[in-house]
């Protein structure tokens, strides 16, 4: 399998990382400098997930999906392969699969990539997956612990 992934524990209930990760996405999704405008966030099997992320020369980078799966406080699935409505997407990169699990006092967040082909997934990590999704996971954490 084509995967990159990462698995952190963070000392914040598993409820705020949910509800940061659903409901305050703009604020953690793209690693700083970066900034991130959400167009849609449509938490349900189906539901869309667009954004666009700036750099900060102003040059942006769209994104977006289609969740597969979603159960509520503890996984969701998306991905690139399709729009809403599941109208194919033009250059299907990767599905993400993202849990959340008690973990002690905190929660395990972990985040996987899963990629068509190797050659995606050596592109990915060439573009630094494993330290930007690691810095994104942090503030992610950091606006859960803020709620």
């Amino acid at each position: 399998m084509n995967e990159l992934s990462i698995s952190l524990f963070f000392p914040v209930p598993r409820a705020k990382l949910w509800e940061a990760y659903t409901r305050h996405t703009a604020r953690w999704f793209a690693p700083a400098p970066l900034t991130t405008e959400v167009l849609e966030m449509d938490v349900r099997p189906g539901g869309a997930m667009r954004a666009v992320m700036r750099m900060p020369d102003g040059q942006e980078m769209p994104v977006g999906g289609v969740f597969l799966e979603v159960v509520e406080g503890s996984r969701l699935v998306s991905t690139d392969a399709y729009e809403a409505g599941w109208k194919p997407s033009a250059k299907p990169f990767f599905t993400a699969i993202v849990t959340f699990e008690d973990e002690g006092e905190g929660t395990r967040y972990t985040a996987r990539a899963l990629h068509w082909r190797e050659e995606d997934m050596q592109a990915h990590a060439a573009m630094g997956f494993e330290p930007s999704w690691t810095q994104v996971a942090h503030q992610l954490a950091a606006v859960a612990a803020a709620l």
